[in-house]
């Protein structure tokens, strides 16, 4: 009879518990739409410390995707055969940061690393490519490649010192029917943005004088590519290599033209 009273008791302060518990909860749910209203989606907020709250804008996340997405950006080719695809690395975004200052055009933040094989190269239309050693490409990068550049790809390749053998046993590879030639010094390439005199001479290297070769499809160019000259090193942080700021000058305009051409053609 004791267990049993003592079980009715337990029972009847564990109801009166939990319906004391959900009546507070409801209080407290009553408390807040009183002093706060009903909560929608359109009023959710986001923490963004440190300044708190604020109200998430659908349509500005949107126009800044879309921004995103139409700002100029640059592939640098990472390739097989041993060469140091990787070389001057402050290269590219010394470039792009330049491009937007001096041309008013909206670029990426920093460089893409790709191989020929990324599902996304097709969607990089400037292709990027430099070092001082061996440059080689499987069959299948090779057909990927061509394929790119004849849809309207363009790829700028500089002469690290060192690639020039490499390099243009790869351009025969991928153009059997076509030949890297000379492009004349009228060219738009050197007349488009600046007005230059051809590559400019950042480097001694085998003191030769220097050269800007390119393939064409038609009238239009898919491959520029810059020997004796190195544009890229020209381009590196100022204190990488030393250049005088007169060098560096004439490797940053000629890099905005031959990108601002392969944007205008």
């Amino acid at each position: 009879m004791t267990a049993l009273i003592k079980k009715n008791i337990f029972n009847e302060c564990f109801l009166r518990s939990a319906l004391g518990a959900i009546v507070l909860a409801g209080l407290t749910a009553v408390a807040v739409l009183i002093l706060c209203g009903p909560i929608s989606p359109a009023r959710a907020q986001v923490v963004v410390p440190p300044n708190g709250y604020h109200e998430e804008d659908p349509a500005r996340r949107t126009r800044e995707m879309v921004l995103e997405r139409l700002r100029v950006g640059l592939a640098r080719i990472k390739y097989g055969g041993g060469g140091d695809w990787y070389s001057d690395p402050s290269s590219l975004p010394n470039l792009l940061r330049e491009f937007e200052q001096r041309t008013g055009i909206p670029t990426a933040a920093g460089e893409r690393v790709l191989e020929i094989g990324d599902p996304d190269l097709f969607s990089h239309p400037f292709l990027y490519m430099t070092g001082h050693g061996n440059v080689r490409l499987s069959g299948e990068e090779i057909s990927r490649l061509r394929r790119h550049l004849l849809a309207g790809g363009f790829l700028y390749a500089d002469d690290n010192y060192g690639m020039d053998e490499s390099f243009r046993r790869m351009v025969t590879e991928l153009f059997p029917e076509k030949r890297l030639a000379i492009v004349p010094l009228d060219h738009a390439i050197y007349r488009c943005f600046y007005d230059l005199d051809g590559p400019p001479k950042i480097h001694e290297h085998d003191g030769a004088p220097p050269q800007g070769l390119g393939v064409f499809d038609g009238d239009r160019m898919i491959v520029f590519y810059t020997y004796e000259s190195d544009v890229g090193d020209g381009l590196e942080d100022p204190d990488v290599h030393g250049d005088p700021p007169v060098k560096r000058e004439q490797a940053i305009r000629m890099a905005v033209n031959v990108l601002y051409f392969a944007l205008t053609q």
